[in-house]
């Protein structure tokens, strides 16, 4: 009752085209008031091993510049830093993602240690940015076995959903508590005349 959600994630897209197509999903008349954040969710393609999948690779430097270049967007049109939470690609399961890949008749077209370098370029990018990061390459793994929180050893399961709400809420919680709920409780809401409680 307090925010709308909306989500632009595109499938299959990577920093590159998400950097020219941002100005089109949140523009200056958008209103910066109106927002109370913005994720920014990245890296999972962008890590594709070049030589094998060379349509959605970003070099890792064009990958952070790109991050960079969407804050400072972002910032342009007036949401500031603490609105922003950059989160990092998740692990990759290699046995998993590769059997999905054989299926398709490719080969493995990408690797943990490389995302992992993006995760870490995506956590270093906020830094410098002055924004909020949550490092989803690290926290999934501290459970040794993170196979559970992705469905086909690349996209996420419904556990790996449900692990990245939690820990995205604990960012989201404080930024959200201050503002004021559009629509009464149900409790609340006077059942022999909801008019007067709705409208």
């Amino acid at each position: 009752r307090k925010c709308d959600v909306v989500n632009r994630g595109i499938s299959g897209y990577n920093t590159r085209w998400a950097k020219l197509i941002l100005p089109r999903l949140i523009t200056e008349s958008t209103g910066a008031d109106t927002i109370a954040a913005v994720t920014i969710f990245f890296g999972a393609n962008d890590s594709a091993l070049k030589e094998l999948n060379p349509k959605q690779h970003v070099p890792l430097e064009e990958y952070a510049a790109n991050l960079k270049s969407m804050v400072q967007y972002l910032k342009s049109v007036d949401i500031t830093a603490d609105k922003i939470i950059l989160i990092t690609p998740p692990p990759l399961q290699e046995s998993a993602w590769e059997k999905a890949c054989l299926a398709k008749g490719d080969k493995l077209n990408r690797s943990n240690a490389t995302t992992g370098q993006y995760a870490q370029a995506c956590v270093q990018v906020a830094r410098e940015c002055g924004t909020d990061v949550l490092d989803l390459w690290t926290l999934m793994q501290k459970n040794q076995d993170f196979s559970s929180y992705l469905s086909d050893g690349l996209h996420l399961s419904a556990k790996g959903n449900s692990f990245l709400a939690a820990q995205l809420w604990s960012r989201l919680e404080n930024k959200l508590s201050a503002l004021p709920s559009l629509l009464p409780y149900w409790r609340d809401v006077d059942y022999t005349n909801p008019e007067a409680s709705l409208l």
